[in-house]
């Protein structure tokens, strides 16, 4: 196997054979080489360009000065031609052609170190040595290199899902392989993070594939019917359907109820307009998920997330003032039209009709772009370009239509659709005042139907929660089996050392590390008298340490520990209390995110821990200021 330099061996192959290597066709030589030119004076390589050497004789193809033997290149004959000077200068400019000349044939000469992989490596082994070669090259991406795992225990894997893709893609719903490579790592470890499929074994990644599989199939009939989502194009990102794979997964393949249902969709569309996966994208799945892995119905808690990123999920008029197609909630309005049964105004069909190209969905220019061009809008002034291209000018259309409107002024051609198709415009958020149909009113326009369209979403959206949802909490016992994650951390004992078989207060700090770690973060829960694994060890031994061997001691005791070492100021976002669990006490400590920073006071002075993952992590002070500053700005 060639781990690395594959390209540099092809290219020295076809300078040194003037050939293609067997293990390539003609095909595959996109960028052929051979026609790289050498300076003999200068060793200056580049591309053959007639116009800089034709006539100059120090310029020769690389491929030449490798295949011809020395006697070929007279370098004496070339720089008498150059110099025209006497033979004792010629002769030292000879010299250094000579030995430019000599330097690049003994390209042949250097030896290329060979290392094998021993036989005895396993196939993981042997990918992370490629990954750590090919990292001086062109970088893996995580999803490449995650797949490139999968395939080394499945060989079958990359021509599953390239099956799978293909076949969706018959759905008008087009993914690629790094998102099913995420969306299979989410289900095979109930995590966002590529990296955490590595190593995984054979036959928990292929039914990890199946449950995919089928889910997917379960999406694409869904999402059309219920969501108004009728392909990709519909969607911002594809990675909002990731919270939603794993919800279903954990939820034996499909909604529990319509309710949830609704729930999940209305997320989905808070999700899309406010762009939760648009940056940071690992670290905001990764804390989506760990709330989908904790809570049974975890769709409130997630918009309360969206709500922290953007302050609220409401639409404004104001929202859409600039915004153009490519912004999400252009893609909000065209599904809030679609929900409401919109039209094309001209043929009839459904906007949600995907058949064909002549009836794929077109942004129209209600009032079109050379009309106001010609009557006072700049085309060159970029403020006068978002105003003429902003969502509230934009009526969604079939490609036929729209061609067939072109140029005409809305004071025309509105009123003919609404005679052909009545209520047409008002499923398109178009103002029913013929008085700002005229180009002198567009302000005005485009005014109104901001407000239309920021009303409707706003309705749409509220028709799927009617009620306010309670978040409702997955037992103790599911979230041991479940695992640690973000928001969801294990500790054995607060201060009994299981080692020792005694009190250990130093213990004490790891508890006080993960409640400072959430404070700063998210928010989270621990769970004390449970491992790592999920094993069930319960508090009777820390119970023993105390003077007072119960629940209400041990939920002073570990207050106390809060106030004298993070702050008394911090104990309101902590809630503390007790739960049995096999004939064993389980302390649930709940923590809400923090409005300051927390620091945590050790021996050696305050420390600022985060979450990362499943694990604490303590920052130094040049990366607490940063997170401070983005964290609580």
């Amino acid at each position: 196997m060639i781990l690395d330099g594959q390209q540099r061996l092809t290219t020295l192959y076809l300078f040194m054979e003037n050939d293609i290597p067997p293990y390539y066709k003609q095909s595959d030589i996109q960028y052929d080489p051979r026609e790289l030119c050498y300076h003999l004076g200068t060793g200056e390589f580049q591309y053959y360009l007639k116009s800089h050497m034709q006539g100059d004789p120090l310029w020769h193809r690389v491929l030449d000065c490798l295949d011809q033997p020395k006697g070929q290149i007279n370098v004496f004959q070339i720089a008498q031609e150059v110099t025209k000077e006497s033979e004792g200068d010629a002769f030292l400019h000879a010299q250094k052609y000579n030995d430019n000349l000599t330097a690049l044939r003994n390209i042949k000469e250097i030896d290329i170190p060979v290392q094998i992989v021993p036989s005895e490596a396993t196939i993981t082994e042997a990918i992370d040595i490629f990954d750590r070669v090919n990292s001086q090259g062109t970088k893996l991406t995580d999803a490449e290199l995650a797949l490139t795992h999968v395939t080394g225990n499945w060989p079958e894997a990359r021509r599953k899902i390239k099956d799978k893709i293909a076949e969706l893609a018959t759905h008008h719903f087009h993914f690629d392989l790094t998102f099913m490579t995420r969306a299979l790592t989410t289900i095979v470890t109930r995590r966002a993070l590529y990296r955490l499929i590595h190593g995984r074994f054979k036959d928990e990644v292929i039914n990890g594939w199946e449950r995919l599989s089928k889910l997917l199939d379960y999406l694409i009939a869904i999402l059309p019917f219920k969501a108004f989502i009728h392909s990709t194009a519909d969607l911002s990102t594809p990675n909002v359907l990731v919270p939603i794979i794993l919800y279903l997964d954990l939820h034996k393949g499909s909604f529990p109820t319509e309710k949830a249902m609704s729930k999940a969709i209305y997320w989905l569309y808070a999700a899309q307009m406010w762009a939760r996966y648009t940056s940071q994208t690992d670290q905001r799945l990764e804390h989506d998920l760990s709330i989908v892995t904790r809570e049974d119905s975890p769709w409130t808690t997630l918009c309360d997330q969206i709500i922290d990123q953007r302050g609220r999920i409401e639409v404004k008029a104001a929202d859409l003032e600039g915004r153009w197609i490519t912004h999400p909630l252009c893609q909000m309005s065209l599904v809030t039209a679609k929900a409401q049964g919109a039209l094309d105004w001209f043929n009839g069909v459904p906007l949600g009709t995907t058949h064909g190209k002549k009836y794929q969905i077109h942004c129209h220019h209600i009032f079109p772009q050379d009309l106001l061009y010609k009557n006072g809008y700049d085309v060159d002034n970029h403020l006068h370009r978002k105003i003429v291209n902003e969502i509230a000018n934009r009526a969604f259309l079939t490609a036929e239509t729209n061609l067939k409107i072109s140029n005409s002024p809305p004071e025309k051609y509105l009123p003919q659709v609404e005679e052909k198709y009545p209520g047409s415009l008002v499923k398109q958020f178009v103002p029913l005042n013929p008085q700002i149909w005229g180009i002198e009113h567009f302000t005005d326009f485009l005014a109104s139907r901001r407000e239309l369209i920021a009303k409707k979403i706003n309705e749409f959206m509220n028709s799927l929660v009617s009620e306010p949802e309670i978040a409702i909490e997955r037992s103790i016992n599911e979230l041991r089996q479940l695992g640690e994650s973000a928001t969801l951390e294990f500790k054995s004992t607060l201060r009994w050392d299981l080692i020792r078989q005694g009190a250990n207060k130093d213990l004490q700090f790891s508890v006080l590390k993960t409640i400072a770690a959430f404070l700063n973060s998210d928010g989270g829960k621990l769970l004390i008298g449970i491992e790592d694994d999920g094993n069930i060890i319960g508090l009777e031994q820390d119970f023993k340490t105390l003077r007072n061997p119960t629940t209400d001691a041990f939920q002073q005791h570990l207050i106390n520990l809060i106030v004298e070492f993070i702050g008394v100021e911090f104990t309101s976002y902590v809630k503390i209390r007790f739960e049995d669990l096999e004939d064993h006490q389980i302390c649930v400590v709940e923590v809400d995110p923090a409005g300051g920073p927390a620091y945590l006071k050790a021996q050696a002075g305050a420390q600022f821990f985060v979450r990362a993952g499943n694990t604490s992590r303590s920052l130094d002070p040049e990366e607490t200021t940063a997170y401070i500053q983005v964290h609580w700005q």
